[in-house]
């Protein structure tokens, strides 16, 4: 892949000169959604599937882009004297971002580099192809640059920096910090109140984590991503007239039950029982992990997949159907959506002799009750982000 990559960079931009390799993986949200922006835990895991980039720094100021995803684009050309969000400018806002993310932390960077970019992860699924960019992007700059000092925790908050204020999307800091913190064969459980974590070895004994891509496109800053977060301040906001909280994270489920009476609509009400509730199947869920209880595992994930669909309502006909399907699948310890929801994916563990079967009796009934396929990935827990050595 790497040498097909170089090859490539080596037509569109020459190739001499000091030219480097990177990988940012995507990554899969076990368990824990919607909870990050709502002070609670998270329990995400970096992919071997990513996003590949070839860089080299240039002389001058200009930027060059280029996606193999994008072919027909070509190569799109800016400066670091155009460091500001358009619409047309497509994906390439997401490495501008963070080029004006470290700017505006006060790092130099005063000359610009050419990228080329390829990606494996599918595109709109969900699996944070946007933040695989971003912190791949921030790699790049702290190794380009040579800004050693960076730690690969702040170029996920970079990276989350960026995407909330360049291109207005009010993520919280699961997706970035996975990416670029992952581990093989660990997930990670993430506070995300205060960054603490620790990994956690994900031991499947005989089964197999599946993706299942809806193929229903979304675009989160289009999406009603923005407004459920703002609902869940609102309660939150109604909630602190009678607590003293910081984060709805900070909420067990009694003490969610005592204090729900005093969020006035209703609808913030449900959006913020899921944060709370969903938070609490996380931390309970890391503990059935580490005591091998993978079937307790499997039903927190269905209950969860429950509650963003009747409390946060982010799941859709398409992310129903699948997990549906999955809970009536041969072999399934647990299935629900993962991401933002409203498209993407859903994440099965499924015991490895029925991954197939699994794949074609799920597959067979989206076909029928949404008239087209969806794709399915048998996926790996790999590395997080970094430089590719020669």
């Amino acid at each position: 892949m790497k040498e097909q990559l170089m090859g490539k960079f080596a037509e569109l931009f020459g190739g001499d000169g000091d030219i480097r390799a990177y990988f940012a993986p995507g990554r899969v949200n076990l368990i824990g959604e919607h909870t990050d922006y709502n002070g609670g835990h998270v329990f995400p895991c970096a992919l071997t599937i990513g996003t590949y980039a070839i860089a080299r720094k240039r002389q001058d100021r200009n930027l060059c882009f280029y996606s193999m995803n994008f072919e027909q684009l070509g190569v799109i050309t800016s400066s670091l004297d155009q460091l500001t969000y358009e619409k047309e400018a497509g994906w390439t806002n997401y490495p501008k971002g963070v080029i004006w993310a470290f700017r505006s932390k006060g790092f130099s960077i005063e000359q610009g580099f050419d990228l080329l970019l390829y990606g494996n992860i599918p595109n709109g699924s969900g699996l944070s192809s946007s933040a695989s960019v971003e912190v791949v992007t921030g790699v790049i700059l702290r190794d380009l640059y040579g800004l050693d000092d960076v730690s690969m925790t702040q170029i996920a908050l970079y990276g989350q920096y960026s995407e909330n204020n360049f291109n207005g999307v009010n993520c919280g800091i699961m997706d970035q910090f996975a990416i670029a913190m992952g581990k093989k064969d660990h997930a990670i459980f993430l506070d995300t109140s205060n960054l603490a974590y620790e990994y956690a070895p994900i031991k499947l004994e005989n089964a197999r984590i599946v993706i299942a891509c809806s193929n229903k496109k979304r675009g989160l800053g289009d999406s009603k991503y923005n407004e459920r977060r703002s609902q869940c301040e609102a309660a939150l906001a109604d909630i602190q007239k009678v607590k003293n909280i910081k984060a709805l994270g900070e909420l067990t489920e009694a003490e969610f039950e005592e204090v729900k009476g005093a969020i006035s609509d209703p609808v913030c009400q449900r959006r913020a029982r899921h944060a709370v509730y969903e938070n609490q199947r996380t931390i309970r869920a890391v503990e059935a992990l580490k005591a091998n209880d993978i079937e307790q595992f499997g039903a927190l994930m269905n209950a969860s997949h429950v509650s963003l669909r009747d409390d946060y309502e982010v799941t859709g006909k398409e992310l129903d159907t699948l997990a549906e399907a999955a809970w009536e699948a041969d072999g399934v310890i647990g299935s629900r959506m993962t991401g933002a929801g409203f498209g993407g994916c859903t994440v099965s563990i499924v015991k490895s002799d029925k991954t197939d079967d699994f794949i074609e009796k799920v597959g067979s009934r989206y076909l029928e009750e949404i008239g087209y396929a969806a794709d399915f990935y048998v996926v790996d827990i790999g590395d997080g982000a970094g430089k590719l050595e020669a």
